[in-house]
Order: C-alpha cells, then sequence, then structure tokens
C-alpha cells in the first residue's frame, strides 16, 4: 500500500506529542491531507491536499521534535573537529 510511509509519518507524530489527535485522510487523486481532532471540531484540516512525498515531509516537520541524541563519543569529536585557537 502506497500511503505506508504517511501512515508511519502520522505514527510518528502522535508519538512526538504524546497524544492520539492526528489522523490523515486521502482524496481519491492519492492525495493526502493532515487532520487534527479536537473537543470543538473531530476532523479540522491542517493543511491542503499534497502529494505523498511532500506530506510526509509536512508531517515530520510539524509538531514537537524529537532532540537529537548526542552521545559522549559524539561530544569528543566534534572536539577535535574544531580547530584550536593559535
Amino acid at each position: 500500500m502506497r500511503s505506508t510511509r504517511a501512515t508511519g509519518a502520522i505514527e510518528r507524530l502522535n508519538i512526538r506529542t504524546g497524544t492520539r489527535q492526528y489522523s490523515m485522510a486521502r482524496t481519491s487523486g492519492e492525495m493526502f491531507y493532515l487532520l487534527q481532532r479536537t473537543s470543538e471540531n473531530p476532523a479540522e484540516k491542517l493543511c491542503e491536499p499534497l502529494p505523498l512525498d511532500a506530506f510526509v515531509t509536512f508531517v515530520n516537520a510539524y509538531g514537537p521534535q524529537k532532540p537529537k541524541r548526542v552521545s559522549k563519543l559524539d561530544v569528543a569529536f566534534e572536539k577535535q573537529l574544531m580547530k584550536k585557537p593559535e
């Protein structure tokens, strides 16, 4: 199914927000749009219909972002990359 990438993007968004308020809809022309459920409006459109790649990019950028994990080794490597002032 082509919408698997879109469904995965919605799942990641719901995990990042900690709620299950986001879903998607697909048009007959294979366009996708993001929906948000609220108590006032059960299906609020958050974007215009987008093609699959643009929709996944939009959903991945929407909402809170997951902080990037940085290990001690990453920090040490970044220090080595910095040029020492002479």
